[in-house]
């Protein structure tokens, strides 16, 4: 196997062998290797000590029990890790070995590893000095690892149930390595992941969230959820999602297609957006329909007030997953709000206060997620209406939409009226802006400097 390598993959190599220890290339990065994807995750696995290791590369870093070792280099934004071959004994907490012995081969390191695709590693067969461009490597692959990368196959090493036992994460991490690859999961190992699913629980919710986050930014988002709903881990991770599946929505007088949680794997499908937060939006959006629901004489299903209902639910699920705030807030915002009004007898002030809601940041995300939702549940991508209501989204935005935006400023304020800083200065701005926002045309330097003298004057005549 002829590729080519970055100067300092190949500098680490050189340096290991020219010590007399053995270094392979592992994990993700054979994996690449073999599918022509850009590596951006560099693993090697030694016979060298940790203490050997750092000899040989001064500046790493090691700060953990299993053996790596991190050497930053301006050629990766991660650190290169460097892994002494270990064997792992015992897992209690079923995320983390008892103990761990450093190995004597790599087949025994290989043998520890979670997925047949990622337990292969690539060796130089031959010593190359002096010849760096381009030096000849050769597969070690004893679990058939290549040929499940051909066959588009996540296949667990070993027995699986054994594998998910011992780490649990392993059951959530199967399902998003499917879904970034466009794989699917061999049955034996399927069939473990929803023996072991309920184990996901004792993963630390921050683990959780970044599997969740990963495989909602992967190709295939869809498909990771199906996976992830037909393993029983849907119902652990997000049940608020689980059990809107069979809450009926088809009705006189309304447009969807399927039940509740369908919606909601379908709007996921078709949501525009890469960003996994906006897709996880997309995926909660309607969770408070199943609370909501009701049906009249008629025999009209109807959901009134589910986005406050399933905007109360996101934050505790955004808690749960220990989202950051910032994160928590947009997932309220886009579900809270998802219900907005298209309407070509809005005014622009109507507009404004809609921006001034969803934040001018998250515009193009709530598009995104109401062209979800409404391919979602069977409908046309856009109408007539949502075309222009986009269109006038844009064009308000180029008219005052904040104090900062008048053509005066505090400055003014104080010059004018001869005051020093103060609340009254804010407050003075905030009514100025009240008219621009009624009537843009008397955003006018020279009609604002009036008008705040006019205030100041009435201001004093009160007093």
């Amino acid at each position: 196997m002829t590729t080519k390598f970055p100067e300092f993959v190949k500098i680490i190599i050189n340096t290991f062998e020219q010590a007399g220890f053995q270094i392979y290339i592992v994990g993700g990065a054979v994996r690449d290797i073999l599918t022509n994807r850009d590596v951006n995750d560099w693993d090697f696995t030694t016979n060298a000590t940790p203490d050997q290791i750092l000899k040989l590369f001064p500046d790493g870093f090691y700060d953990n029990v299993f053996g790596t070792i991190g050497i930053a280099h301006e050629s990766c934004l991660k650190p290169y890790e460097i892994t002494t071959f270990r064997r792992e004994i015992g897992f209690t907490d079923k995320r983390h070995p008892d103990k761990v012995e450093w190995g004597e081969s790599l087949e025994e390191d290989l043998s520890r590893r979670d997925f047949t695709i990622n337990a292969m590693a690539l060796r130089r067969a031959t010593l190359a000095q002096g010849k760096l461009s381009n030096l000849p490597f050769e597969l070690i692959d004893p679990h058939g690892g290549q040929n499940d990368l051909k066959n588009k196959l996540i296949k667990a090493v070993g027995d699986p149930v054994e594998r998910f036992r011992e780490d649990a994460l392993r059951v959530i991490r199967g399902v998003r390595i499917a879904s970034e690859l466009g794989f699917t999961i061999e049955e034996k190992t399927f069939e473990a992941i929803k023996m072991q699913g309920e184990s996901v629980n004792l993963v630390s919710k921050e683990r959780i969230r970044d599997e969740l986050l990963k495989l909602l930014a992967s190709l295939y988002p869809y498909e990771g959820v199906v996976m992830l709903r037909n393993s029983g881990l849907l119902t652990q991770i997000l049940p608020e999602v689980e059990k809107s599946f069979g809450v009926k929505q088809k009705s006189p007088k309304r447009h969807h297609l399927y039940d509740v949680g369908t919606h909601l794997f379908m709007s996921l499908k078709n949501c525009p957006s890469k960003d996994p937060l906006v897709r996880l939006a997309t995926l909660l959006h309607d969770i408070g329909k199943p609370q909501t629901q009701q049906v009249t004489e008629k025999g009209i299903i109807t959901f009134y007030n589910h986005e406050v209902i399933g905007s109360r639910m996101a934050k505790e699920i955004a808690d749960r997953l220990r989202l950051s705030k910032k994160q928590k807030d947009k997932l309220w915002t886009l579900i809270r709000y998802h219900q907005f009004t298209v309407d070509e007898r809005q005014t622009d002030g109507a507009l404004r206060r809609f921006i001034r809601k969803v934040g001018k940041d998250n515009l193009q995300d709530m598009l995104d997620l109401r062209t979800g939702d409404r391919l979602g549940g069977g409908a046309s991508e856009t109408s007539w209406r949502l075309e222009k209501f986009k269109k006038r989204l844009e064009e308000v935005q180029k008219q005052p939409f904040s104090v900062k935006d008048l053509e005066v400023d505090g400055n003014d304020v104080m010059k004018t009226l001869n005051i020093p800083s103060g609340p009254k200065i804010g407050q003075i701005l905030s009514k100025l802006f009240a008219e621009v926002e009624e009537d843009l045309s008397k955003n006018n330097r020279d009609y604002l400097l009036k008008r705040i003298k006019e205030i100041g004057n009435n201001e004093n005549t009160k007093v």
